[in-house]
């Protein structure tokens, strides 16, 4: 079983007392560039940042050739990062990795959504017991997120589905789920912002349609979806209330759709269990089975 999408602590450490690690020998600071600004240069300088994750490591000319930037600019941008810790330069193999400075905004936004023990626990009962990837999602803002997850090889997660996705609630069981604790006007807004982008040939892309499965969904208590999200998967998730019955998250599953239709039913009754045990977390502090 793993669970990479959230920090195993529940209280991580506050940002300020982490220690910023020793630079190795073969880490080289860079000299100051010139003052940039400007819209152009923050896309680019972020667009970096996303390439050098996505490697794991990259040269300024390998940034170069994947963004189509001229390499000065990517080599003045990049140096700006390494001033700022948001990179590190190799020096021995030349490349530039990600700086210490991401750690600290990463563990700051995992405390800002803060997934306690106890969900943590209960979505690591419901992977076992479901033998199905489980997921918490509530909202942040206007947007719903994916906030835990946890799965494993024999069943893994759904892609793209990470820690902090906030896409295509009108696709996914736990997104629908949270349509539903909206207001009109306020889903009237989220749709309106996000759409109802086609994802597979099974995803609902009409609005009254959706209304209409939504409001089945807001009666039955739970949201099913059959390939609407990932071609040949199904998920479904029942929602989590606080002690004044408003949703504050749904709890999820997904596998794949040959093997889960004749276990329908029992899927159905452990996320039921699922949602109630937090939902009296969320309302008494405990969760009481």
């Amino acid at each position: 079983m793993k669970t990479t999408d959230a920090l195993p602590l529940s209280q991580p450490p506050s940002p300020r007392t982490l220690a910023q690690p020793p630079r190795a020998a073969n880490v080289t600071a860079l000299p100051a560039p010139p003052a940039l600004s400007g819209v152009a240069s923050i896309q680019k300088t972020l667009a970096i940042l996303e390439i050098v994750a996505e490697r794991g490591g990259a040269t300024a000319k390998e940034v170069s050739a994947s963004l189509g930037y001229p390499l000065p600019t990517v080599y003045r941008l990049m140096q700006t990062l390494v001033q700022s810790d948001y990179l590190v330069h190799i020096r021995r193999e030349r490349k530039f990795e990600l700086g210490y400075k991401l750690h600290r905004l990463g563990v700051s936004l995992h405390r800002q959504i803060g997934v306690p023990a106890e969900v943590r626990t209960e979505i690591a009962r419901l992977h076992r017991h479901a033998r199905a990837a489980a997921y918490f999602a509530a909202y942040r803002g206007a947007d719903v997120v994916v906030t835990y997850i946890v799965d494993s090889p024999a069943a893994p997660r759904l892609t793209p589905l990470s820690f902090g996705f906030h896409e295509a609630a009108h696709a996914t069981a736990f997104g629908k789920i949270m349509l539903t604790g909206m207001s009109g006007e306020q889903r009237d807004q989220y749709l309106d912002e996000h759409g109802l982008p086609r994802l597979t040939p099974a995803t609902i892309t009409d609005r009254g349609e959706l209304e209409r499965q939504l409001e089945t969904i807001s009666r039955s208590q739970v949201a099913w979806e059959h390939e609407e999200f990932v071609p040949g998967m199904t998920c479904a998730a029942v929602g989590v209330r606080n002690s004044a019955g408003l949703l504050v998250g749904s709890v999820a599953i997904s596998a794949r759709a040959d093997t889960i239709a004749s276990r329908e039913r029992d899927l159905e009754r452990m996320l039921r269990e699922t949602a109630a045990g937090l939902s009296r977390y969320f309302r008494s502090g405990s969760v009481r089975r």
